[in-house]
Order: structure tokens, then sequence, then C-alpha cells
């Protein structure tokens, strides 16, 4: 079983913080070429989601748990503090949006992640298991924190678990693919 040294968890955990900022700004999209060449260019399909699931998922893959935890409680102690890093801005108010729930599952996603990432053999299917258990932590924080926010209401608790989480799921697997490939490279090019 490989380990990541504690100086090298501190770099994870602030590269993982810089990708998540970022990756919430920034759309996830396919490039996905016509058979008849490129006369007409490539034609970018947009998946609905952000990277920063990606981001998320990368941390725990490439630093661990430790780093991916950390990482996440900084960026979500970062966007509490009114600094503008969530998709909507920032502040405690924030507690009240329906996607808050997502933002803290960052945090056990990334743990469990990271977890999964090193107890098993470095392999293409150990890390997309992992970053799938990551994103599913994700996902359930998410369904706990809706259920407990929306649960006078039955039809927007519904709607509420189709929009946050049903929809982007295939978007969010795919980016789970590109992590997994990402994650296998660079994990073997830095030889751990």
């Amino acid at each position: 079983m490989t380990t990541v040294s504690a100086p090298l968890e501190l770099i994870w955990a602030l590269i993982g913080l810089l990708l998540t900022i970022g990756g919430t700004f920034l759309e996830a999209s396919i490039a996905s070429p016509s058979w008849n060449g490129i006369q007409g260019g490539i034609p970018i399909h947009s998946l609905g989601v952000t990277y920063q699931i990606g981001a998320v998922l990368l941390v725990g893959c490439l630093g661990g748990k430790n780093a991916g935890a950390l990482s996440q409680i900084a960026y979500v102690a970062l966007g509490l503090m009114w600094l503008p890093v969530f998709t909507e801005g920032g502040g405690l108010d924030y507690i009240k949006q329906p996607t808050f729930g997502y933002l803290l599952g960052f945090i056990p996603g990334a743990w469990v992640c990271g977890w999964l990432a090193f107890k098993m053999a470095l392999r293409l299917e150990s890390l997309a298991f992992s970053c799938v258990c990551g994103l599913l932590s994700v996902h359930a924080i998410g369904l706990i924190y809706l259920a407990i926010n929306l649960h006078s209401d039955a039809q927007t608790l519904i709607d509420g678990v189709f929009k946050y989480s049903v929809y982007p799921l295939p978007g969010q697997l795919a980016v789970v693919c590109a992590v997994t490939v990402l994650a296998f490279i660079l994990r073997r090019l830095m030889f751990y």
C-alpha cells in the first residue's frame, strides 16, 4: 500500500483547493469530431456540469484521503467566509441553498476517494472505483441535506433530487472517466 508524506499531502491539499475553486467556474465539455473531417471545425458539447467534482476526486486520487478532505474543508470554509468561491457566491447564507449539502459532501467524497485510491493497487479499475465511490458519497450527503431542508414539500424534494443528482450524473461520470485516466498517468509519472 502506497502512502503520501505529510509535506506532500499539504501541497496536494493546496493544489486541490485551487483546482476546486477553478473547476467551479469551468464548464466540462467534450469534443466530438465528425466523420467528414475537420472542415466545419470540431464541435464542442457541454456535459452540463463543471470540473468542480473532478477536482475533488483528482486530489483524492493523487494526494490521498487527508489531502482530499483538507482541501475540501478549506474550500467550504473559504466559501462560508464570504469569498465568492461557490457557484452563486459565498457567505453563511449559502447554508440555506439546496446545493450546500453537495458542497459538504465534497469532504467525505474526497476522503473516500483518496482512501480507496491508496488502499488498492494502482490500476485504472481501482482508480475508477475509488472515484465512483467518492462521487456516490458526495451525492449521498447532498441527498440527505436536500431531504432535511426540503422535507415539507414532497414535490419540491423530488424536483431537487432530479435537478441536483439525477440530471448531472451522466456528465459527472464522464468527468470521473477523465479523472481516472489523468490520475493513473500522473501517479505513474510520480512513481507512487
